[in-house]
Order: structure tokens, then sequence, then C-alpha cells
């Protein structure tokens, strides 16, 4: 197997290219290479050209990049739709499920609004108790009574990665459905959804993944997809779509495969452009990625402890540190130097990808301490 030139990929991201500007903020968002423009500029060019007679055809490019998503996670390609944002999907399966008062939602402090606002609200509509628990306390929060446990695969504000196998064996054992939102580690960390086999897992593109807003993909279970009903009904909706010059009359009949929540067209230029990325992570091999933005996190956590930081977590690739004083005020000092990182809820945020090298964390440390 060929090593990735990582040098070579970073001449993909013209955000980049300044040495004056040194950006270590991918888990607010993440860089969109020059591929992934072209593969927008191709499609739209495809447009003018054909003047839009062969637009089925973009389905067919969409059903590729199910395809490759699902080599990208370790699923198959019906078992990927196409969603949005994270919390699309995630509206999807709660509104889905049929609540009773006394049910309880479970998911873990620090989680990003996603996956509190929803089901907070359930409390307030169905009599659903909604409960925010440490790690540690996890798995005594889970009761007879919980149907749902929602987190993310990493925190966006500590860095905490929880151990996804582990729990899906316990909330299988106990009958509790797992939602996962892999937004802050799919595209930097491996994922294989074989492990754990969540009722879904939603990834947001345009952080890690690397795609303008608007697109993101969604792994729903086979056993899932037996229930849970579409959100939106359209025109796709009808397992027979296809067929244009005789769309079916009258209510759908579902499709077995995931593709059944999408329902209409697609922001086809974005999923051209995510499948660009997919593309080149699967070429430079999602073990090697892993491997390098852990190695820059480990290298990034070393360089802070040394600057008096108090490092919160180990194994992700978003980094972050508590011990100075104002951590909003240091990020804008840092920021207004030239290098992007992020605050959130106190903690000094710091998130390496592949395309970082180690010019970037010379460079932030040697800011940090000038700003310290």
């Amino acid at each position: 197997m060929v090593e990735a030139d990582w040098s070579a990929l970073r001449a993909e991201f013209p955000a980049l290219a300044s040495r004056e500007r040194t950006y270590l903020n991918t888990a607010t968002y993440g860089q969109t290479p020059r591929a992934a423009v072209a593969a927008i500029e191709a499609h739209l060019a495809r447009r003018d050209e054909r003047a839009c007679a062969d637009f089925l055809s973009w389905f067919d490019d969409a059903d590729a990049l199910r395809r490759d998503v699902g080599l990208l996670i370790g699923c198959e390609a019906r078992d990927v739709t196409f969603l949005p944002t994270a919390s699309a999907a995630l509206s999807l399966l709660l509104a889905g499920i049929n609540w009773q008062p006394g049910d309880r939602v479970v998911t873990l402090r620090n989680e990003f609004p996603n996956n509190l606002y929803y089901p907070a609200l359930l409390g307030e509509d169905r009599g659903v108790e909604f409960v925010e628990t440490d790690w540690d306390c996890f798995y005594d929060a889970l009761t007879p009574r919980t149907r749902l446990v929602a987190i993310s695969s990493v925190s966006y504000v500590t860095g905490f990665r929880a151990p996804l196998a582990e729990i899906a064996r316990e909330l299988d054992r106990r009958g509790i459905l797992f939602y996962v939102d892999g937004t802050q580690s799919v595209g930097a960390l491996q994922m294989n959804v074989a492990e754990f086999a969540p009722a879904m897992m939603s990834v947001d593109a345009y952080k890690w993944m690397l795609t303008p807003n608007g697109a993101g993909f969604v792994y729903v279970h086979p056993r899932v997809r037996q229930w849970l009903k579409p959100a939106v009904v359209g025109w796709r909706s009808h397992w027979d779509w296809r067929a244009v010059d005789n769309l079916h009359m009258g209510a759908p009949e579902f499709a077995d495969a995931a593709e059944r929540y999408e329902g209409g067209m697609l922001p086809f230029p974005l999923l051209c452009a995510m499948h660009a990325v997919v593309r080149m992570m699967l070429d430079a091999g999602p073990a090697a990625i892993e491997q390098r933005v852990m190695a820059l996190a480990d290298d990034l956590r070393a360089r802070l402890r040394h600057a008096g930081a108090e490092v919160l977590h180990e194994g992700a690739p978003i980094v972050a540190v508590r011990g100075f004083a104002d951590a909003s005020a240091l990020a804008k000092q840092l920021r207004e130097a030239g290098v992007l990182v992020s605050a959130r809820h106190g903690n000094l945020r710091v998130s390496t990808h592949f395309y970082n090298d180690a010019a970037d964390l010379d460079r932030f440390e040697h800011v940090l301490r000038a700003c310290l």
C-alpha cells in the first residue's frame, strides 16, 4: 500500500496556503479541498451541457456515493440515506418513536444541543423523562423505562470519546435504542458501524468530512427501517420512483432501503463535493488518516501540558484543555494573531485534521506562549 503524501493532500486546501494563518479548528468547520469544488463545477457544467436531460443519472451518482460511504463507515449502500443535517436525522428518529409518559431518554453531559433540545421538549409535550449524566454514572442512569440513548461519538466540548461498542452491548442487552452523532469523528477516525450497530448514526459533513454546509449522511439500521416511518413524503417515496414517465398515483409503497427517508430531490452539487472528499479519504486510507490525526493531536496535547494546561481527555482529534484564565479571550487573542481555534464552555478547543502538520503546531505553540 502506497503511503499517503500528506504534503500533496495539504496542497488541496487553498485556505491553508498561507503560513500567516494557522487553522486548527476543524471541529467547527472543515476546510474544503479543490477536488470538492471541482466536482461541484463539473456537475454544474454537465447541467449546462445536457440541459438537465440526464437528471435521473444524477441519482446514479448519489448511489455510487452511498456505496463509497458504506465503505468508509462499514455498512451496505442500502443502509445510507442523505439528509441535510444531523438535527434532521435525530428529529426523524425521535418523531417516529411512540413515546409514553414516563419513558426516558439518556444522554451525556456536555452534549451538542442537537441531542438536548428535542429530548427536553419531549418532557414538556409527552411526559418523557430526559436525563443528562456524567460518564461515570451513565449505566446507573439506564432504567427499564429508558427507550433511547442519544450521544455524540466525540464530545464537542471536552473531547471525550465514547466507547461505542461497549455501550452498544449493554443497550442491546436491555433493548434500548442507540443514536450516535458521528459528526465529530467520522472523517478523522475510523468508523465501523457493524461493531456497534446503532439504530441510527448521523454525520453532518461540514466538519471532518470537509464538505460545504447542507450535506450529510445517515446510517439507519435495517430493523429500524421496518418501523420508522419517513418524516418527509414526496415523489421519490414510492419504491418505483424512477418510472418518471408514469409515476405511481396514490399512497406510496416505501422501499426497504434507507433512501425511503429522502422523499424528493437531493442537493446534488453538495453530494458531488462530498463524494470527492470520500474518495480522497478512501485513497489515503481511513487507518492512515486516523494515525496521522491522532499523532498530531497527541503532539498538541504534550505541547499544551508543557504550557501549563490541563488536558481533559485523550484519544480523540478534539483537544480540549483548562487552566487558562479566560478561554474565550485567549481564543480571540490567538485568532487575532492568525491562529484559529475555539473556546467551548470555558475550555480552549484545538482540533487537528490530516491536512495539518508540525509547522502548524510550532506556530500555535509560539503564538500561545506570546499570548500567555
